[in-house]
């Protein structure tokens, strides 16, 4: 598949990151089964905790406007070499999207095609929330 645009909305949603504490913009940009895509960058606060990675905020975007399929997500950030989803990324992103395509962009526009489990090869999820 050509991820060129999905890299390049990721990459345009990385300059609009507000990283005043990190200095570490990342953007993101998440295609849906339909072939939407809904981008997000990182938005940061001084109370760290409260921080929105970008990841997660293109997946909540999507979710509420009642997007449920997902097929592959970019993540640009401004790195040299290539950024994973952090882990609570790495969750969110599992939850709803599964398995999906993740491509890793760095600074020079370099990519890297894997899937979500290579970064996550023991996943919690809601199997494990059964009752007995």
């Amino acid at each position: 598949m050509d991820y060129k645009n999905l890299i390049k909305q990721a990459t345009r949603a990385r300059e609009r990151a507000i990283a005043p504490y990190s200095h570490f913009a990342v953007g993101a940009a998440l295609l849906t089964s339909a072939g939407k895509i809904y981008t997000g960058c990182n938005i940061e606060s001084s109370s760290y905790s409260l921080t929105i990675c970008a990841e997660r905020l293109a997946l909540f975007k999507a979710l509420s406007e009642g997007e449920k399929n997902f097929d592959a997500i970019a993540i640009a950030t401004s790195a040299a070499g290539f950024c994973p989803p952090c882990g609570a990324c790495r969750q969110v992103l599992w939850d709803f999207a599964q398995d999906i395509t993740v491509v890793l962009v760095s600074a020079s526009e370099a990519t890297q095609i894997k899937r979500l489990s290579d970064f996550f090869p023991h996943a919690f999820d809601d199997g494990f929330l059964t009752h007995a």
